[in-house]
């Protein structure tokens, strides 16, 4: 069994909508074990999510036919073993003749920036990378799992993708994963890694005043609220951010909560199943830091947020959007027909996420163009 197998399903599960999800069930928080058991199921919603495109149907049903197990059955432990959104695309990849190998075009090199085994960040870098050349852009990117599954190895592509296509540095940061490790860990550790990249950067031969976040799910709640961090800290503010179906909305009356409450690879079951072992009670929902849209977002950077329409977390990222704007900050949000959470890592087989990433791509490089170099 390979390593991302090992690890978790659709960083989607990002879910701490969670705290959305989870502030309807009755039931405790989980205790701080990777076996504590999954908690209640909510109410059933009977919708039937909008129909996928035909490419990205492919990689569901692809994902369907490698047998895992409901997520929001199972323990943590139980979850992390399950085949995730990453290997469903990679079966399709397979299916077509494509190679599923890393592209070697980026190298990555794992390294500590705090005591824990999980503190440490994946660096990837071109590998036409040259020592003496001007320093390269960086960013700093946090993968999805709902801070309860998934790692570096499940979201490998994004990042990987970014580097080749920037020319740039990007550091894919592990954190603590709860619910060993609980709400605001996963937080902390995003800041810490966001400190720690600027003080390393140019020992890598990047320029940490050319520095963007960016995060899928969980990741890109992350992503969000380490702006913030950074605003509020007097650390380097990123040049932009870009945040892919972030958590960023405690409300449980979204409209995505009930049209996209059956979807897959997440659902509003598995919402919950998050909220459940993410959070230590279920007042932590509407912290600023989980229920962005409450957050004090004046005074950002640019930011793009990136949507799949059939995603139970669409309307965090629209009403994210709103927030934004109505603080003043420029912000540009798109949700993409026909695709799913954790879609956004699949542009080798599914045209929408091609079209995503290139969104993404175009925006940051923009950024780094605008922002002064490093001489």
């Amino acid at each position: 069994m390979t390593r991302s197998l090992k690890h978790a399903l659709f960083g989607g599960a990002t879910a701490l909508a969670v705290a959305l999800s989870l502030a309807s069930t009755a039931s405790a928080q989980s205790a701080p074990s990777p076996n504590a058991p999954p908690p209640p199921p909510p109410p059933a919603v009977n919708t039937q999510p909008p129909k996928a495109a035909p490419d990205m149907q492919m990689v569901l049903d692809a994902l369907a036919g490698l047998g895992g197990k409901p997520i929001e059955t199972l323990t943590p432990a139980e979850a992390r073993l399950q085949p995730s959104a990453a290997d469903g695309a990679k079966a399709v990849m397979a299916k077509k003749g494509m190679s599923t190998a890393p592209d070697p075009a980026v190298t990555t090199q794992d390294v500590p920036y705090g005591s824990d085994p999980k503190q440490f960040a994946r660096i990837y870098k071109p590998a036409a990378a040259r020592a003496g050349r001007a320093p390269m852009p960086v960013i700093v990117y946090y993968h999805g799992g709902g801070w309860v599954i998934a790692d570096v190895d499940t979201y490998d592509a994004a990042p990987r993708a970014m580097s080749k296509a920037l020319n740039a540095i990007v550091v894919s940061v592990e954190y603590r994963h709860a619910p060993e490790f609980k709400f605001p860990a996963q937080h902390e550790d995003a800041a810490a890694a966001y400190r720690w990249t600027l003080q390393n950067a140019a020992s890598w031969g990047g320029d940490p005043a050319r520095i963007a976040l960016a995060g899928e799910s969980a990741g890109g709640n992350l992503a969000v609220a380490t702006a913030i961090y950074a605003r509020d800290n007097g650390l380097t503010v990123p040049v932009h951010v870009v945040s892919v179906y972030p958590i960023a909305n405690s409300s449980m009356t979204l409209p995505s909560r009930r049209d996209s409450a059956n979807a897959k690879p997440l659902n509003g079951a598995m919402l919950n199943w998050f909220g459940n072992y993410y959070m230590k009670t279920k007042t932590d929902a509407q912290d600023p830091r989980l229920n962005l849209v409450a957050a004090n977002l004046r005074g950002l950077p640019p930011t793009t947020i990136i949507n799949a329409q059939i995603d139970p977390l669409r309307s965090d990222g629209e009403t994210l959007a709103a927030a934004m704007r109505a603080a003043g900050d420029k912000v540009e949000q798109r949700t993409f027909p026909g695709v799913t959470h954790e879609f956004f890592g699949m542009a080798k087989v599914v045209r929408g996420a091609k079209d995503a990433n290139d969104l993404a791509v175009t925006r940051l490089k923009a950024a780094f163009a605008a922002a002064p170099k490093k001489r």
